[in-house]
């Protein structure tokens, strides 16, 4: 899933190519993806851009009026923009958005069409998008202790929920977590003021330096490629290659639909973390440590 990074710049190359432009029409290839009734998908035909932004992973454009699009990509949902007119591809395509320079398409990879748009009109239909998470971007060291303390939750879990902490998902809660040295299974309210200021501080770091990357290679172009698995990333969807900083196997525990990647040197003190499911079939047999690891995959 598109997580704060790629939505920032989605959001500003959404403002280059879509405000001051008229949208002429609205194309629905899917009549799932239309989550909403009124105001009417028709309204927005015929209205001006005049911002972009985001609300969580949500992206947001807003038109004259008072009326916003709000689309939200899920896990296999994308943008790209193309030629005036261009068709909506037949198997992924989901709606597109036409304007007199340029077409934006909104397509997605997976038979669960989970991505979803909605016109609202007004901002206090606008801001009920918004999950309540803080913004590590702009908030206050405070504030996202608070947030991170509100209950105990391991640390991965709480980075990903949109009710505590906004826009960040699984893979960039890995490589905050690497970059940090911090275990993900780490509780929420163990950690001190100071380890909530470094979590924080490396955070912003990590982010901004994605941004940074992503804005670069896109340039005056479009985010066409958008994935969750950069050759660049440290640790996720690293599993079984060497960490960057110290060179152990980075190691990952699966749960639900999730997944964490961690390295056992750098974040967990030489110690394996248990996977559920495995660590219930294995029970006392769970593995402690790398070395245990290697003797079992030799045994």
């Amino acid at each position: 899933m598109p997580e704060l990074p790629d939505i920032t710049v989605y959001v500003a190359r959404l403002a280059a190519m879509t405000v001051g432009h008229t949208l002429d029409r609205v194309r629905l290839a899917s009549p799932f993806v239309l989550r909403s009734v009124d105001p009417p998908i028709a309204a927005a035909a015929g209205k001006r851009v005049v911002a972009t932004s985001r609300i969580g992973k949500r992206l947001v454009l807003s038109l004259d009026d008072d009326l916003h699009l709000v689309i939200h990509l899920m896990i296999a949902g994308r943008l790209r923009w193309k030629k005036p007119g261009a068709p909506v591809p037949g198997k992924i395509g989901l709606a597109a958005f036409d304007f007199a320079h340029g077409t934006l398409v909104f397509t997605e990879a997976s038979p669960k069409k989970r991505a979803s748009l909605y016109v609202v009109r007004g901002r206090e239909a606008l801001a009920a998008f918004a999950r309540g998470g803080v913004d590590l971007m702009t908030a206050t060291t405070a504030e996202v202790a608070a947030a991170l303390r509100a209950e105990n939750h391991t640390i991965k879990r709480a980075l990903t929920d949109p009710t505590v902490i906004d826009g960040v998902g699984n893979a960039y809660s890995d490589e905050i977590l690497h970059r940090a040295r911090m275990s993900p299974f780490r509780q929420t309210r163990q950690l001190d003021d100071a380890e909530i200021a470094h979590l924080h501080a490396v955070a912003r770091d990590v982010l901004r330096a994605w941004i940074d990357r992503l804005t670069a290679e896109v340039g005056d172009g479009f985010p066409d490629e958008v994935t969750a698995f950069r050759p660049e990333m440290a640790v996720h969807g690293k599993y079984g290659q060497p960490c960057p900083v110290c060179g152990a196997p980075v190691q990952r525990i699966r749960y639900a639909d999730n997944e964490a990647n961690y390295c056992v040197t750098c974040q967990t003190g030489g110690r394996l973390l248990a996977d559920r499911s495995l660590s219930r079939l294995l029970k006392q047999n769970w593995p402690k440590t790398l070395e245990e690891l290697e003797e079992r995959r030799k045994g």
